[in-house]
């Protein structure tokens, strides 16, 4: 790797943030589009049926992927710390702390989910039309599920060092897998779901495969050995500390996610499906905040370390006055092309009709998501996890449970589960921006404590 290109603490801060976020955006978008390709496929060449089966399995995965990725962040920070600090020995025992834990919780993950799948599906209410699909669907993506966690760490390790170009790279061509498997596994053997499983099997583990080999071939004051991957109980403890609210935090919003899902189910198959589109939908959206959003994290994280309080505010502001263009432009083009954007996914026109629906609450205050996403990745950068933790699971959990409980059986409607989003990402915007500015009056943002909150 050329270490000046991904030295994030030298030279023009928007040029490097952007070039370090762009290929960020499309590793993530082609990591989505994965699963979007799925749903292209199923649309198309079966029906709604099987789009919702899809859709009411995946909550599961992302709950459990969503616990690792939280502690791949704090493996990240850690790792883009030491880079900061040009700490190259304790720069490789973090990698290497790194990879163990990826090991280790990829098997983990795969074990766990297989037990839980049937105990999910009927939790979440999934119509008993599709729940035979559901589940033969969850047991066979479960076997991807360890090489999804390998490419995860393996990605944040090479981000975290300055690098998204290669995790780029290896997203692209298990992107092209995943294309070809989909028509070999849908259209040729008609395997119906269980093909698209097996399709994100094959590519994931390409995906993880190139990753795996990057790391193995770095500088050697970075490269992966295989003999060398263990855990270091300081290094661990440091990691566990900054992950382990990122996880939380990523798990109990995908538990109430379910919670919004088991509204979704009780209004049909028709409402499934429209909403399991409209999350490809917004991807549009969102993928650009997110990139930005982990580019400031590395960003903060490698400034942290080389003791830089200054440009990591500068880098903050300029990330989120850039962010919110974005989404104010990307949103309004969504809204004004939304039947088009559903017909990607969808073919019938109730379904599209209910998608247009739900796009019509949501989008135009879509602005208000940068605002959390931004300034919190900015803290956890730092090491500072726990108060952005509470924030978001105080506003995207506990208020949005309690809002779909008090008003979807009052205004029984797709639209009013559509609500609760707008109103609690405001919530968490407000509150975000409240706790960013105090720590900048304090100057605590200057140096956290990561072992604080």
């Amino acid at each position: 790797m050329d270490a000046k290109r991904n030295d994030l603490t030298t030279g023009p801060i928007i040029g490097k943030l952007l070039r370090f976020a762009l290929p960020l955006l499309l590793g993530t978008l082609v990591q989505q589009l994965y699963s979007t390709v799925d749903l292209i496929f199923v649309g198309n060449l079966i029906d709604s049926s099987a789009s919702a089966a899809i859709g009411a399995s995946t909550l599961l995965i992302t709950c459990l992927i969503g616990f690792f990725g939280g502690m791949a962040v704090g493996a990240g920070v850690v790792i883009a710390q030491s880079y900061g600090e040009r700490d190259h020995g304790k720069l490789k025992r973090a990698i290497h702390n790194t990879a163990a834990l990826a090991l280790t919780g990829g098997v983990c993950l795969a074990v766990l989910g297989w037990l839980l799948a049937p105990g999910y599906l009927r939790l979440i209410r999934t119509p008993q039309e599709i729940s035979a699909n559901a589940a033969s669907y969850l047991r066979i993506y479960f076997l991807s599920l360890p090489s999804i966690v390998a490419y995860n760490f393996g990605a944040g390790i090479l981000r975290a060092l300055g690098d998204s170009r290669s995790p780029l790279l290896a997203q692209l061509i298990g992107g092209l897998v995943n294309v070809a498997a989909d028509w070999l596994f849908l259209r040729v053997f008609a395997n119906g779901v269980n093909g698209v499983a097996w399709a994100s099997l094959f590519s994931q583990t390409v995906a993880a495969l190139l990753v795996i080999r990057k790391l193995r071939h770095s500088d050697s004051a970075y490269a992966l050995c295989i003999r060398e991957i263990r855990f270091d109980p300081a290094l661990l403890k440091k990691t566990v500390g900054i992950g382990l609210p990122a996880g939380a935090q990523a798990l109990v919003i995908t538990l109430s996610n379910v919670v919004v899902q088991a509204h979704i189910n009780s209004f049909g198959r028709d409402a499934i499906a429209a909403f399991t589109a409209y999350f490809k939908v917004e991807l549009i959206i969102y993928l650009p905040i997110m990139a930005l959003g982990q580019a400031v994290m590395t960003f903060a994280g490698q400034n942290h370390g080389a003791g830089q309080p200054e440009r990591i505010r500068r880098g903050t502001r300029d990330c989120l006055i850039i962010s919110l263009i974005m989404t104010a432009v990307l949103s309004a083009v969504s809204l004004i092309f939304g039947a088009q954007l559903f017909r990607l996914f969808v073919k019938e026109p109730s379904v599209i009709a209910l998608g247009r629906q739900i796009i019509a609450v949501t989008f135009p205050f879509y602005v208000f998501y940068p605002v959390h996403q931004i300034l919190g990745d900015s803290m956890r950068g730092l090491g500072r996890t726990k108060v952005p933790m509470l924030i978001v699971l105080v506003n995207l959990c506990l208020i949005r449970t309690a809002l779909l409980f008090l008003t979807v059986p009052r205004f029984h409607s797709i639209r009013t589960v559509a609500a609760v989003y707008p109103v609690t990402w405001g919530l968490t915007a407000v509150c975000m921006l409240a706790y960013y500015l105090m720590l900048r009056k304090s100057e605590t943002h200057q140096g956290p404590d990561p072992n604080q909150p």
